[in-house]
């Protein structure tokens, strides 16, 4: 019988284990449009944390006492939905699961077989051909329209989403200063290519960002991509070059606390020009999904962009593995494997 995390209470700050509980699933016959699989990969992201609260998002929230969603590789088992038959991997949303019964409300897609069949893992569909690597690509040269010869600024550089625009602004020629957690994350962006990196655990982060600055002989950033919020955003409003673009994808340092973030640059937005946009990548992903398809798998595979996979296994790690996240345990994509 397949088991499931269910969210059991609406987290105050930071999650903890007892905000979740691992149940049975029902095992029922297969109906039309439905599949039933077995996962093998799991996701865990930051963006679930707040789909664990009782409010509105761009994300459907957590239903108390639910199974909950979250991205997953799987094997289809048995198959009554059109154009899927047993032993096809797909991408679907049914994660937090290690298996049962899918509809097409998990937006199940098989995964490409020349592509697996060429030596790409599945699970690269849960990170650099899937929603960390698109929301790199379209946050930084859809929404900061950043180009060859721009100084780029990247929070939570070491993280999925950041070490890929790390290497995508590389690949394309552009200046890129990233900023990380500790030796090993930040020994690990310059390894990505950064040109500079600064440690946010070591000390305040503006004047090693303008330091970074100082010594690459820029006067200033052109794109600031942030994972962060907080004291990062603030540097960036500081160190900004005249018309300079800002991608808004995250501000993990605030998801938990809801701490006031104090904004001492933020003026600078006007006589600056600022243009600072938030993004979702499902806002954009359908209208550009060939084209990003094609150059992160060119990329893939010439080695331009690579990754690093923090793993836990075993379902009963999935809630552990989520936490983990703002703990900094991840360097690169946080996994779960089947």
């Amino acid at each position: 019988m397949a088991k499931a995390w269910h969210l059991t209470s609406r987290p105050q700050g930071l999650p903890s284990i007892d905000n979740f509980a691992l149940r049975d699933l029902p095992d029922e016959p297969l109906e039309a449009d439905q599949l039933r699989i077995r996962n093998v990969w799991l996701s865990v992201d930051p963006y679930m944390r707040g789909r664990m609260n009782d409010a509105k998002s761009y994300a459907a929230g957590f239903q108390i006492d639910h199974p909950m969603t979250g991205g997953a590789i799987g094997e289809v088992l048995e198959s009554r939905m059109e154009g899927f038959a047993p032993g096809d991997l797909i991408l679907h949303m049914g994660g937090w699961r290690d298996g049962g019964i899918i509809g097409l409300d998990m937006m199940p897609n098989k995964l490409p077989v020349g592509l697996l069949e060429a030596g790409l893992p599945p699970q690269t569909f849960l990170h650099n051909m899937g929603l960390t690597g698109g929301t790199a690509w379209i946050g930084l040269l859809r929404v900061a329209a950043a180009k060859p010869g721009d100084t780029i600024f990247v929070s939570a550089a070491a993280g999925a989403v950041g070490s890929a625009v790390v290497q995508i602004a590389k690949a394309r020629e552009m200046t890129v200063i990233g900023s990380a957690g500790g030796a090993e994350k930040c020994a690990w962006v310059s390894d990505l290519g950064a040109d500079a990196v600064i440690d946010y655990k070591a000390g305040a982060v503006l004047p090693q960002l303008a330091g970074a600055l100082e010594t690459l002989g820029k006067p200033g950033i052109d794109v600031y991509f942030d994972n962060v919020g907080g004291e990062h955003l603030d540097a960036a409003f500081a160190t900004a070059n005249d018309f300079a673009r800002f991608a808004i994808c995250g501000m993990i340092d605030v998801y938990n606390d809801g701490k006031v973030q104090e904004m001492q640059y933020l003026v600078r937005s006007i006589p600056a020009r600022i243009r600072m946009e938030g993004f979702i990548y499902t806002d954009q992903f359908i209208d550009c999904a060939d084209e990003f398809y094609a150059d992160m798998g060119g990329l893939i595979a010439s080695g331009a962009v690579t990754i690093r996979e923090t793993v836990r296994d075993g379902l009963e790690a999935a809630p552990d593995a989520f936490l983990g996240l703002f703990s900094g345990e991840n360097i690169g994509k946080m996994l779960v494997r089947l």
